[in-house]
């Protein structure tokens, strides 16, 4: 696999990692969260001289990347261009996915894409290579799973013009959703400025079983905080629990946690990242992570006493966990799947389920994709009447029943959110098998992931 991550950077932020850490602990004179660690780590200032009030003080930052989709970075690259800079400050990505509309299949709708949005396309292309920022043309990925995939790393930050940024935090980063004038402030080389945000501590126990997935974790923590809850605050998952998810589930969490209104959510490195980070070419990364392992957890004090330590702190017990439905109208309405049909009884909500729809924005784990696949196969077989249930879903299923090798992330549907709010339209890779017809009365696509041999 060729690299294109930055080893150097990544080198040079866990050298520094250690005296930072140390610095920052003895000017607050207390032990420190992961997410204090990385925030302290990345002051614009360098070590600590003093202690910040959280969701009080402003405070400067100097991001590790700056990654951006193709319908924000237009704005961010032509600010850029006018700061007299030969290249950009740090290492930045940009990546065609958000332009490509999903209406026939992977290669009309890329062509078609191509041909409504060549001049976005050319554009955004010409001037990173002139720049020195790294493209992903039209076809090439979502942008938060090759993030995840390409470039996050434990203890990193980074700053990304589209809201699925945060899903860098299932492999420890602090990565935040910005607008495009942040970027281009970042990548000229000047400071970030950010409200030293509060932290909300989530603490996992046990063990999933049964039907429970990473994703019933934020369902459950949504059903608790609200769509505001986490509104200026970090959420760090910690605990046994969080050491048994996957890489990927823990992507999934840290995804959604945008839903709730957090900043951004974080996991301390363990195992699974360091199998995650080996498995997608990242060997080096690792060891150099192992290195300072200590310093990517929070502090083992923090852990016994949690509540002295965070603003809030929620406890799951994952042995416990039922599946969650959330809604509706709201993702924070959620409901153990054992009580949802006594609630859909009470409030007279209709009782049928006719249209499920899977979406890479809330889905960076195998785990939802297998369970997905499962049902759509297991609804088929049962089916009373098996037009009324989609085609190609059951091909996919099939597909993933033989265990071929799935894209995460490139499963994904936009349909509407909260009070009518449409989401934006995507792509599907170039190669992705054909997807159903529009579901014109949901506004709602269904879109089929893309089938890749292993590397």
């Amino acid at each position: 696999m060729t690299q294109i991550f930055d080893l150097d950077m990544i080198k040079a932020v866990y050298d520094r990692y250690p005296a930072r850490v140390a610095a920052a602990r003895k000017t607050v004179g207390k032990p420190l969260t992961l997410t204090e660690k990385i925030l302290y780590a990345h002051l614009w200032d360098g070590e600590a001289k003093g202690a910040f009030g959280r969701g009080k003080d402003y405070v400067d930052f100097a991001p590790d990347r700056v990654a951006m989709q193709d319908a924000t970075a237009q704005m961010a690259l032509l600010q850029f261009s006018t700061t007299g800079r030969k290249t950009v400050a740090v290492p930045s990505t940009v990546h065609c996915d958000h332009l490509i509309q999903a209406r026939v299949g992977a290669k009309q709708d890329l062509q078609d894409a191509l041909l409504k949005s060549n001049e976005v396309f050319n554009f955004l292309e010409s001037i990173s290579n002139k720049y020195g920022i790294g493209f992903w043309k039209p076809g090439a990925g979502i942008i938060h799973q090759v993030v995840l995939e390409q470039y996050a790393f434990p203890g990193g930050m980074m700053i990304g013009t589209d809201s699925h940024t945060v899903n860098a935090g299932g492999l420890g980063m602090v990565a935040i959703g910005v607008g495009g004038a942040d970027a281009c402030d970042v990548m000229s080389g000047l400071a970030w400025e950010l409200k030293w945000p509060k932290l909300i501590g989530v603490k996992l126990t046990g063990k999933l079983s049964g039907w429970a997935s990473s994703k019933d974790v934020i369902l459950k923590v949504a059903g608790i905080l609200t769509v505001k809850g986490g509104t200026g605050a970090i959420v760090e998952y910690f605990g046994p629990g969080a050491e048994s998810l996957s890489c990927t589930g823990k992507g999934t969490i840290a995804n959604m946690g945008a839903e709730i209104g957090a900043t951004t959510s974080t996991f301390s490195y363990d195992d699974s990242m360091s199998r995650y980070l080996k498995g997608t070419g990242r060997a080096e990364v690792a060891a150099m992570a192992d290195r300072i392992k200590e310093h990517l957890q929070g502090d083992p004090e923090i852990y016994a006493s949690p509540e002295k330590y965070f603003d809030q702190v929620i406890e799951i017990d994952l042995s416990t966990l039922e599946p969650h439905v959330n809604g509706p109208f709201t993702p924070d309405l959620a409901w153990p799947i054992s009580k949802f049909a006594a609630a859909v009884k009470e409030n007279n909500w209709p009782a049928k389920l006719e249209v499920g729809l899977i979406g890479s924005c809330t889905n960076s784990s195998y785990e939802d994709l297998t369970r997905s696949a499962s049902l759509a196969k297991q609804a088929v077989e049962k089916a009373e009447d098996e037009e009324r249930i989609h085609h190609h879903s059951w091909q996919r299923a099939g597909a993933l029943h033989r265990r071929a090798r799935w894209h995460p992330g490139h499963l994904r549907c936009h349909g509407r959110r909260g009070a009518g709010e449409c989401l934006r339209p995507v792509h599907r890779p170039v190669g992705a098998p054909p997807r159903g017809r529009r579901r014109a009365e949901h506004d709602c696509y269904l879109l089929q992931p893309q089938l890749r041999e292993a590397q």
